[in-house]
Order: C-alpha cells, then sequence, then structure tokens
C-alpha cells in the first residue's frame, strides 16, 4: 500500500480550513489515505521567527483578502471570525483523544471544529465549545473532559509540534508525500500532479 499524505495544520489557518475540505479527495484520487497532524503554530512561528499572516504589515491586508477568495475558489464557506487568530490547545489535544478511539470521528470532528470557526464564528479556544463539537462529531465528549487537561495529553501535543519542526513543517497546511514537502492550499494541484506522474 502506498504511504498516506501527512497533512500537518492548526485549526486557525484559513487555508488549513480550505485544504481540510480538499486533501482526503486529492488523496483518493491517487489511492492514498491523509495522516491528519493538528499542530499549533504558535511554538513553530516563534522558532522561526515571524508572527501570524494577518498580523504583518501590508501582507496581512492582502491575506485576509486572499482566505475569502480562495475559499470562494474551492467552495468552501468561509467568513473571517470576530476573534482571529485563537488558541487551538484544547482543539488539538481533543483531536488525538478521538483518534486514539476512532480515526474517522476525529477527522469528522476536526472538519466540524474548522466549519465551527471559519463559517459559524463558534470560539474554538473555548474548551467547553470544543467538547459540543466533539459530541456532534460522535465522541463521548463526557469521557474527554477530563484527559482535556490532563498532563499526558499536553505533553503529547508539544511532542507532536517538535515533531513536525523536526519534519521542516513551518506552516498550516503543510503536506508530506513520500519524503516530498508541499506547504500551502495553493500546492495541491502541485502535489497531485507529483502523485500523478510519480515526481520529477
Amino acid at each position: 500500500m502506498p504511504s498516506p499524505i501527512a497533512f500537518w495544520f492548526d485549526f486557525s489557518s484559513p487555508y488549513g480550513y480550505i485544504a481540510s475540505a480538499l486533501i482526503d479527495e486529492v488523496a483518493a484520487r491517487h489511492g492514498r489515505s491523509v495522516d491528519w497532524q493538528p499542530i499549533l503554530l504558535g511554538p513553530i512561528f516563534k522558532a522561526v521567527g515571524t508572527a501570524p499572516l494577518a498580523s504583518l504589515p501590508i501582507k496581512g491586508d492582502y491575506a485576509r483578502h486572499d482566505f475569502a477568495r480562495m475559499a470562494r475558489r474551492h467552495q468552501v464557506p468561509f467568513r473571517l471570525p470576530a476573534k482571529f487568530p485563537v488558541g487551538t490547545q484544547a482543539a488539538a489535544r481533543a483531536f488525538y483523544l478521538i483518534a486514539d478511539a476512532d480515526a474517522a470521528i476525529a477527522r469528522e470532528f476536526a472538519r466540524r471544529t474548522y466549519r465551527a470557526y471559519f463559517a459559524d464564528g463558534r470560539d474554538i479556544a473555548d474548551t467547553e465549545e470544543v467538547l459540543a463539537l466533539a459530541a456532534e462529531s460522535g465522541a463521548d465528549a463526557r469521557a474527554l473532559a477530563v484527559p482535556l487537561q490532563g498532563e499526558e495529553i499536553k505533553a503529547r501535543v508539544k511532542a507532536k509540534v517538535e515533531e513536525a519542526m523536526g519534519a521542516g513543517v513551518f506552516g498550516s497546511p503543510y503536506f508530506v508525500v513520500d519524503g516530498e514537502p508541499f506547504w500551502g492550499v495553493d500546492r495541491l494541484p502541485v502535489l497531485e500532479e507529483w502523485l500523478r506522474t510519480g515526481g520529477w
């Protein structure tokens, strides 16, 4: 079996949101699965020496325009949240806890969480909102409540961020196909051509 496509993303990333609506179909067309791996961009930005794109002078105005444009291009509902960006620690922790029991439910949780934030304006930084989204996705939210605050899952997410940086991840979305990295939702056509042709 071909190896899965690694999909690294932060739940506060608009481009990651758009990619989350597309990547599974891209992979399926080429007989691949997708390994969804949420991370936190804050520590990565600190290591790289940058900041969230929308907060940068001049570049931020372009980014806010492009977020909406790319969403329209891919027919993904989008509205920039009133609070943007937000901390996504609870959402990332919940994803991995859910994935331990059921990877399909975890992916559904990821997609719902992204839509909740970027289409419906729900506050995914709020733990209770995250638990509600887990329940809506089919997970046992009550079973998540205590471990979601535990040191074990906090350490696990921190380790995932370190793993991502070790793999060269510096933004969201970031894909790795057979060791080949692709950064950004706008690289999906290139990634698909790579899959189709075997690379160049």
